[in-house]
């Protein structure tokens, strides 16, 4: 059985400090990202029950939700080619609650797995939300992901 936690993070005022690497980090493009960030989703979540096996229609119906801004939707490039992503998210229809940022999805081309590249880009991903102001962050994470939890452990997350 599946067991998926919701791990929580405070968001003060001040942003993380982005690491060094040899990589692009920008901002999705759909006119130019989308085939090339589909095709990289579904080969790092091949197994995955939720986020794996994506067509089109998926990735355009969640770019119809109110809540996607490509401006939270960081990659990782390397002569144009996307080695990693993550997705952010704000949910601003909470009832009684302050908006609370997600880090939605997270990925890392196999090939480039271990160079760091989730690192890098959860930071900006927490530091864009910082930026806009939130004061929570919350993420899901299945439990037995021991690099992802390890990572979020070190990111602050809990």
């Amino acid at each position: 059985m599946r067991h998926i936690l919701k791990l929580h993070r405070d968001l003060d005022a001040k942003s993380l400090p982005q690491a060094d690497h040899d990589y692009t980090i920008e901002t999705f493009n759909p006119a130019i990202h989308k085939q090339q960030w589909l095709d990289l989703n579904n080969l790092v979540f091949s197994h995955h029950p939720d986020q794996g096996n994506w067509a089109m229609q998926d990735l355009d119906n969640r770019m119809a939700e109110p809540w996607f801004d490509e401006k939270g939707f960081f990659l990782a490039t390397e002569n144009g080619a996307i080695e990693g992503f993550v997705w952010t998210k704000i949910h601003q229809d909470l009832i009684n609650q302050d908006p609370v940022g997600e880090l939605y999805v997270v990925g890392t081309h196999p090939d480039h797995a271990g160079k760091g590249i989730a690192r890098a880009l959860s930071v900006k991903a927490i530091n864009y939300l910082v930026n806009k102001g939130l004061k929570h962050a919350i993420l899901y994470v299945d439990a037995d992901n021991e690099k992802g939890l390890k990572l979020y452990g070190s990111l602050g997350f809990n």
